[in-house]
């Protein structure tokens, strides 16, 4: 009789924790995944940085000063500072004709990394595909200065 009254263990699994872990899990994502997507986008370089050719044709340069402002290598006046809504419409109007023309940022080393990265913004509004930065190899400067 002893044999009948002892009940057999239950070798069920309990998925309860685990739906509710997963769904924990979705929530999150479903947050996180719009915040991923925002952002400017950079083509990082694969390998070494090479300097470009001197055959290929001008390059479209924006430059961000120390102070912020922001000046186009195209026009009557190029050291003139442009306006960031005039900065797109130049910049769109330019690769709408040559749409493989290179794009290049040059930022000032002390301008604040809030300035370059609005830069880096109106060019991609303006359809920029990719764009390069521009910087100086390492002891160019105590060069120019001998």
């Amino acid at each position: 009789m002893s044999q009948r009254s002892r009940r057999r263990p239950i070798a069920e699994m309990n998925v309860v924790p685990y739906i509710d872990v997963m769904l924990v899990l979705l929530v999150i994502f479903m947050i996180t995944a719009p915040l991923l997507t925002q952002g400017v986008k950079v083509e990082l370089p694969k390998v070494a940085a090479e300097p470009m050719d001197e055959s290929s044709r001008e390059p479209l340069v924006i430059t961000v000063d120390s102070s912020g402002q922001l000046f186009l290598n195209l026009g009557e006046r190029p050291d003139a500072p442009i306006g960031e809504q005039l900065l797109v419409e130049k910049v769109a109007a330019v690769l709408r004709r040559q749409p493989d023309i290179p794009v290049l940022l040059r930022g000032d080393r002390n301008v604040d990394y809030g300035a370059v990265v609005r830069a880096m913004a109106l060019l991609q509004e303006a359809g920029a595909p990719s764009i390069g930065m521009v910087t100086e190899t390492p002891g160019a400067e105590r060069r120019g200065r001998d």
